[in-house]
């Protein structure tokens, strides 16, 4: 006689999905000057936040953490997003694109455990290396019938999208 199926349970996916409340007061909250904040490069963190510090010609003088003062040029020093962009779902909607805000909104939503981001048009996925509830029928049914816009970044959106596209419009479909 065959086994039973175990039914599994149908973990909440939200956590994993949507900024808390209260991760979105604590971001908010962080300390901005839109003058002085930047970005510079840093051989082994990639960039670092820091303060301007004062300018001179085509050089940048910038305290960075742990008390230091370097000088750069003026063209590797990049702008800091305000604060209302920290974990931003959609990368295209930053006020200062450039490579150190992608890899900090990047990084700061891997940190929260949010694996999907938006970047235009493209879904961005970073691999988590362990499992996360995302793709289960509760995940799925968030997603169902739903514009990109309505959902958090998701492959379950970008999929919907092309399914109901395909049935529509009658045309192919394709994914990056």
């Amino acid at each position: 006689m065959p086994k039973e199926a175990k039914t599994q349970e149908d973990p909440d996916p939200t956590p994993y999905l949507f900024v808390s409340l209260e991760q979105k007061r604590i971001d908010q909250t962080k300390p901005y000057d839109a003058k002085k904040a930047c970005w510079v490069p840093d051989d082994k963190e990639g960039f670092l936040l820091g303060e301007i510090r004062g300018t001179k010609g085509d050089l940048v003088t910038v305290g960075i953490p742990g008390g230091e003062e370097k000088t750069f040029k003026k063209d590797v020093v990049n702008q800091v997003n305000p604060p209302k962009f920290e974990k931003v779902e959609d990368m295209a909607d930053l006020t200062f694109l450039n490579e150190a805000a992608v890899l900090h909104n990047l990084k700061q939503r891997y940190y929260c455990q949010l694996i999907y981001t938006y970047s235009g048009l493209f879904c961005v996925a970073i691999n988590p290396y362990k499992r996360f509830p995302v793709y289960t029928n509760r995940c799925a049914k968030l997603y169902r019938g739903k514009r990109r816009n309505e959902v958090p970044p998701h492959i379950f959106a970008i999929s919907d999208g092309a399914y109901v596209n395909m049935l529509t419009n009658h045309e192919n479909q394709s994914m990056l």
